[in-house]
């Protein structure tokens, strides 16, 4: 798994390249959570080049996603999520508790 970051005036962009499995999801809820540390609440995540995520990275989303949207801070948003993840996400229920985008410009811009 390897994750590029990218910081813009109201988000930040995080693309995903690779898998997020057990052995990867510490690494991939770390950064995210680095970035609430740091006081950056209004997230996007690329998921273009995702392959693969476990229950383990649908975890450190939703985690993520509590943290943001805690007093109101911000939203972690989804974009170009690959169809057989969309899938894993639309029976988790987690479909509508991310606002998912095609286009990363349209994702940040969103903020």
């Amino acid at each position: 798994m390897e994750i590029t970051t990218q910081e813009f005036k109201h988000c930040d962009l995080f693309k995903v390249n690779g898998r997020v499995d057990s052995a990867t999801a510490p690494g991939f809820s770390k950064a995210l959570e680095n970035a609430t540390n740091n006081g950056r609440f209004k997230l996007v995540v690329d998921m273009s080049a995702l392959e693969y995520m476990s229950s383990a990275g649908f975890r450190a989303l939703l985690a993520t996603q509590r943290n943001c949207k805690r007093y109101n801070r911000g939203e972690l948003v989804l974009v170009s999520v690959p169809a057989r993840i969309r899938e894993a996400l639309e029976l988790a229920g987690f479909t509508e508790l991310f606002k998912t985008f095609d286009d990363p410009l349209e994702a940040v811009g969103s903020f």
